[in-house]
């Protein structure tokens, strides 16, 4: 891959879960096939969703899931979240997160969105590095959890 050039970003569509689930078991080493028939299921069901894939020559190499929410958690106006990105592991580090990020947040803020959220655990050194160069900043909350 020598060039952006052949990039292109366009709609997540139903039609692309063998594409996600042959991503993410690269990325992650195991099949969630199930788990992404379900979510894209929710997804594809609500009005706010905004998610995206990205094509090099036609084939899909990565994707973003985002979503429009508010007054969730006590916030008071609509924001954006993103949900999940994943890119295929030969296309990583070479602008397709960065090209999908940039992309979705431009939807967002097309549809009046002025704050976006993520979740990143602190020891996804990558990923917080990643969402740092695209100008994401510790936020005022704080995720709390309980193991039971």
């Amino acid at each position: 891959m020598d060039s952006m050039e052949n990039l292109t970003i366009r709609p997540l569509r139903k039609e692309d879960l063998k594409d996600i689930v042959y991503i993410d078991e690269k990325v992650l080493g195991e099949n969630r096939r199930n788990y992404w028939e379900r979510k894209l299921e929710l997804m594809n069901n609500k009005a706010s969703q905004i998610s995206l894939v990205a094509e090099w020559g036609g084939t899909v190499v990565g994707f973003i899931l985002g979503d429009i929410s508010g007054w969730e958690f006590g916030v008071p106006e609509t924001i954006g979240w993103i949900d999940t990105i994943g890119v295929e592991p030969a296309y990583q580090k070479k602008g397709v997160a960065t090209g999908l990020a940039r992309e979705l947040i431009q939807n967002l803020k097309s549809l009046g969105v002025k704050t976006i959220y993520t979740l990143v655990s602190w020891n996804d050194w990558d990923l917080l590095q990643f969402f740092h160069s695209m100008g994401f900043t510790r936020g005022d909350m704080i995720n709390l959890e309980l193991k039971i």
